[in-house]
């Protein structure tokens, strides 16, 4: 249930973040969880009253206490056997529906980094001075099962980050996926072909995206580099357990 946790954390925390009212969010996870004021305040180490807090606006949480009050619902729920996680993760959780990896860059990296990191070549005339995450998709199961609504759910907390498309064959597909999604990723890598079909060239020139043709060899070595890429900064979707 690792994978699964991490997911749902990523969406919980985006979630708060997000909402205009990031206390009543709190509290709406917290009630989903089934998890006291009490529960929650002391695995965090703080007074309940804190809690009460920040559910009713008294005060406004940071990045830092959402991450913390997340992991605290989520190892509560462990503690319980996971019966919330199983039951989100049914319909919340992408990584196991064609995601390969999903992390966040505190800090980002410079548009020549990922560059170089890929081995990329611009097919498009477009660039970004940075990214904040990255996404790494199986292209021929993601396409298959995301719908346009869905891809909102592979972004993670933010949509300025690479979508990265392995065995592509012609990078058609991916683009018109791009396309018609409510939510732009800021760059699109694919991986896995020598022939790149100059329609997918135009949609990305049209949508204003950098479009990344990454030449290394495997898929295997391409998440390696992004990892070495996004270490030490980066932390996976924000959260680690």
């Amino acid at each position: 249930m690792q994978a699964a946790s991490r997911a749902l954390a990523r969406r919980i925390a985006g979630d708060i973040v997000m909402s205009d009212n990031p206390g009543l969010a709190m509290r709406k996870w917290r009630e989903i969880f089934g998890v006291s004021r009490n529960e929650v305040a002391r695995r965090m180490g703080i007074r309940p009253t804190v809690i009460s807090d920040y559910e009713r606006g008294r005060r406004v949480p940071g990045a830092k206490f959402i991450r913390r009050f997340v992991e605290a619902l989520i190892e509560i729920d462990a503690e319980r056997g996971w019966p919330v996680v199983r039951k989100l993760s049914k319909h919340l959780s992408v990584e196991e529906r064609g995601v390969l990896a999903l992390r966040e860059l505190s800090e980002g990296v410079r548009f020549d980094e990922l560059l170089a990191a890929v081995d990329g070549v611009l097919l498009s005339s477009h660039t970004v001075d940075r990214v904040y995450g990255y996404t790494v998709l199986d292209s021929l199961e993601a396409i298959e099962v995301f719908d346009g609504n869905e891809f909102i759910y592979i972004m993670g907390v933010t949509s300025e980050r690479a979508l990265i498309f392995t065995r592509v064959s012609t990078g058609r597909s991916p683009m018109i996926a791009v396309k018609v999604a409510p939510i732009k990723p800021a760059v699109v890598v694919i991986h896995g072909t020598k022939r790149v079909d100059p329609l997918a060239i135009r949609l990305a020139e049209n949508e204003r995206i950098p479009f990344i043709l990454s030449t290394v060899k495997s898929v295997e070595e391409l998440m390696k580099r992004l990892e070495r890429l996004a270490s030490p900064e980066a932390e996976e979707g924000g959260l680690r357990y």
